[in-house]
């Protein structure tokens, strides 16, 4: 099957890089949001990265209006009757996760694909929400998803060989490169980078290090683009407490024990660039 009408479950900061994406490589995209806010947030997150594009030479501005003109906005998932594949975009909750499923598979045509881009979570519990198992994989971004190259495509013991082929010929449309995960907890680079992450805080927390001198000296030392405490404030805090914990439940090593720092960071809701504190301060206009 041919994708070409995308659908976009979430207008948050992935969803709506994501729906960028898709619609900068030419597909017809629907993102969606639980109330009228959000969407407009999301929209407006749309439009003000092109404009950003645009600003830097990247894309001229006839593009960027074409591109918007490929994406619209719904209130629920009733929108995504015509979509080929959806991507679920939502928070990193399994049973919300599995509602969105239950539901898309209600309101999808048959022979649509249903994605979630979860980054630790289990494919095979979503897709054994649906009655359409074989046709359920994980099509992982990283963010943001307009610079970020990879996308991991995770395939559970029921996708079939059709869909994940299917997947990733979307994929690479989109420019992507492709690495392809059996549905383990964190797939191959959040199992690699978490206890790289928590290490790091743990580092800081013992007074072994500031987190200037930590981030300078990967930075520097290791010819990373950026340290782990200003990548774990990009990833999001939750996020990064949320993968840790499923990777700990999974396999009960203690490498993916999140630091109590980390889980107190949490619950203040210091998540890092997306409420503007983290391990740093971010600035409104680059949080």
């Amino acid at each position: 099957m041919a994708i070409k009408h995308v659908g976009i479950v979430g207008c948050g900061q992935m969803g709506a890089g994501i729906a960028e994406v898709c619609a900068r490589a030419g597909y017809t995209v629907v993102v969606s949001e639980v109330d009228e806010a959000l969407l407009k947030r999301g929209l407006a997150s749309i439009e003000s990265s092109l404009a950003r594009a645009v600003s830097r030479g990247k894309m001229a501005e006839a593009d960027k209006a074409m591109t918007l003109k490929r994406v619209s906005g719904v209130i629920g998932l009733e929108g995504f009757r015509d979509c080929d594949l959806v991507i679920e975009v939502v928070v990193e909750n399994m049973a919300e996760k599995k509602k969105v499923f239950a539901t898309l598979d209600g309101v999808c045509r048959k022979d649509a694909i249903l994605a979630s881009n979860t980054s630790c979570l289990s494919v095979t519990e979503m897709a054994v929400a649906t009655g359409r198992p074989d046709k359920v994989l994980g099509i992982h971004f990283f963010n943001p998803a307009p610079v970020m190259k990879p996308v991991e495509l995770v395939r559970t013991i029921l996708t079939g060989a059709e869909t994940l082929a299917t997947a990733r010929e979307f994929a690479q449309s989109l420019g992507k490169s492709v690495v392809v995960s059996p549905d383990t907890p964190g797939f191959i680079v959040n199992r690699l980078l978490t206890p790289y992450l928590l290490d790091a805080v743990r580092l800081m927390d013992s007074g072994t290090a500031s987190r200037e001198d930590i981030d300078q000296a990967v930075t520097l030392g290791l010819n990373h683009p950026m340290g782990p405490l200003a990548l774990a404030g990009l990833i999001g805090l939750d996020t990064l407490y949320s993968i840790a914990s499923a990777l700990y439940e999974e396999f009960k090593d203690p490498r993916y024990v999140a630091p109590p720092l980390l889980r107190r960071m949490v619950l203040a809701r210091w998540l890092g660039r997306k409420t503007g504190k983290g391990f740093y301060d971010y600035p409104k206009d680059k949080a």
